[in-house]
């Protein structure tokens, strides 16, 4: 995939995400991933745990479609628990380069009430576009 990376002019640098992402190719949606394996057990039960399990999921489906970390052009992350996300942010960037590398693309995370599975602590949504 051919990515431009969108970052409007005098506004302070994004840190982990791009403001926006300009790409072409075939665009792959990722339904909602949580933190829990192909055989739908959850093997960690606290943020981290989750969260690398959801971007392992992620990855998962984007290689299955034929693309890689590289073409993931957007994620969308709802949380049900702010301040333990906060509380990590170290853990999370440093999990997050271990799936992801230092690919940043387009990022929204949204808070949440709760999800449908009541062990999930996170579920992460993704667009890629595929060479």
């Amino acid at each position: 995939m051919s990515t431009i990376t969108i970052h409007p002019e005098g506004w302070t640098p994004a840190k982990g995400y791009a403001n926006g992402i300009v790409a072409e190719g075939r665009v792959l949606f990722v339904g909602g991933q949580i933190g829990w394996n192909a055989e739908q057990v959850f093997e960690s039960h606290d943020f981290i745990g989750q969260m690398k399990q959801a971007l392992r999921n992620i990855v998962t489906v984007v290689e299955t479609a034929g693309g890689s970390v590289a073409d993931i052009a957007r994620l969308t992350w709802y949380v049900t628990d702010k301040a333990e996300y906060l509380a990590n942010q170290a853990d999370v960037g440093a999990a997050y380069r271990e799936v992801m590398g230092y690919h940043f693309p387009a990022m929204t995370m949204v808070v949440v009430a709760g999800l449908v599975e009541d062990d999930a602590k996170v579920e992460i949504e993704a667009t890629a576009v595929l060479p």
